[in-house]
């Protein structure tokens, strides 16, 4: 049986040298690239969404990150599933990483992986307390071995 490897994708370089990473050290395994789309972000307007216009601030985010997971996923030259999901980034790394399916997916519904690859911005000290750490949380939490690719 393959080993499926899920990559989390936030659009940073660090990101994308952890999809190379995977692939390179996982040469015959499942590879699937995750973007979480974070609600929080549409408090600020962020990438032009504006508060109370959830449907254009959802379908701006959701062009981002299929860019973001068609850019990452680009750069490997191999075949990479990609996954879009909403919600919280640590929380949601973790639930889809343990076989947590989105509402209405059919395809890999209930299959947890088996290991889980991401970047680490490398954050240190006040700016790691103050912003939290999506690598830190996934480590701590996750029932499948990660690997954080620095």
């Amino acid at each position: 049986m393959s080993k499926r490897i899920l990559v989390a994708i936030d659009g940073s370089a660090e990101a994308t040298e952890a999809l190379r990473f995977a692939a390179e050290e996982w040469p015959d395994a499942d590879l699937t690239a995750l973007h979480v789309i974070n609600p929080a972000d549409s408090a600020t307007g962020a990438d032009g969404g504006f508060p109370g216009a959830s449907d254009q601030w959802y379908e701006s985010a959701k062009g981002r990150g299929e860019r973001i997971l068609a850019e990452a996923t680009g750069a490997v030259d191999r075949p990479v599933a990609t996954r879009l999901e909403v919600g919280r980034p640590k929380r949601t790394i973790l639930d889809v990483a343990g076989g947590e399916a989105a509402v209405g997916e059919d395809e890999g519904s209930g299959e947890p992986f088996d290991h889980v690859v991401l970047a680490s911005q490398g954050r240190t000290g006040l700016s790691r307390v103050l912003l939290g750490s999506v690598a830190e949380g996934v480590v701590r939490r996750a029932e499948v071995p990660v690997t954080v690719v620095r």
